[in-house]
Parts: structure tokens; C-alpha cells; sequence
């Protein structure tokens, strides 16, 4: 029998905290962490940071295991207009345990569903998250 993808729910709590980070009135970067409850197989909150860059965020995050990212982000437009979008970073480092990484690849399309976002990236190294990388990223969304 082969082993079926795993696609956890998210938890109600992080549902409505998305929710409300989506509608977020502030200018700074933020971030909102997710990580999976094996056991619960459900997303949960790992951790929200306010104020915080990239290069900030990249210290955040385990190098050995999956996590989900939010992130508010203030982007200077090469025009001079300044936005906001919303990214969702999905941080799968080479070296997690291959069940691991299935379970978060497995959920990872449900919690873009659920928070509703449409600037979706992936890193396979928490170095690779940097203001160029995420300035280079969002330039394909004009």
C-alpha cells in the first residue's frame, strides 16, 4: 500500500490571525511563521515577527526543517510607488526528512487557498532569502 499525501487542515486560530494580517492597516514588514503539528496534522502558528527584513527573517527559520511564511513586505516599485503585497514563502531546506517535506508540500497549496495569496515562492535554503531575491521575485508581478 503506498503511503497517501498527507494535506492538513489549518487551525481555526491561524485562519482568522491570516485573516486579519491580510487586512493588516501598518507599513512595516511583518512576518507570520507556520509550522505543521504532525500529530494534530494540522498548521499551526509558529511564530510573528513585526518590523523585521528579510536578511531578519532568514535567522528565524530552522535549516533543517519546513516552514510556512507570510510576509507583509514594503516594496519600493523602480517608479517610486511603494506596495505591500503579501508573499507566502514556502522555506523546504535540502536535508528535511522526506516525509516531512511531503506532509508540508502536501498542505502547502491549502494554506495559499486558505489565505487566499497569489505571490507564491519557494526556497530550498533559508540563505537564499534576501531583499534581492524577494525584490527580484516580486518584479514579475508588475
Amino acid at each position: 500500500m503506498s503511503e497517501s499525501l498527507v494535506v492538513c487542515d489549518v487551525a481555526e486560530d491561524l485562519v482568522e490571525k491570516l485573516r486579519k494580517f491580510r487586512f493588516r492597516k501598518e507599513t512595516n514588514n511583518a512576518a507570520i511563521i507556520m509550522k505543521i503539528d504532525k500529530d494534530k496534522q494540522l498548521v499551526v502558528l509558529d511564530e510573528e515577527h513585526e518590523g523585521i527584513s528579510p536578511d531578519e527573517l532568514k535567522d528565524e527559520l530552522p535549516e533543517r526543517q519546513p516552514r510556512f511564511i507570510v510576509y507583509s513586505y514594503k516594496y519600493q516599485h523602480d517608479d517610486g510607488r511603494v506596495s505591500y503585497p503579501l508573499c507566502f514563502i514556502f522555506s523546504s531546506p535540502v536535508g528535511c526528512k522526506p516525509e516531512q517535506q511531503m506532509m508540508y508540500a502536501g498542505s502547502k497549496n491549502k494554506l495559499v487557498q486558505t489565505a487566499e495569496l497569489t505571490k507564491v515562492f519557494e526556497i530550498r535554503n533559508t540563505e537564499d532569502l534576501t531583499e534581492e531575491w524577494l525584490h527580484e521575485k516580486l518584479g514579475y508581478f508588475h
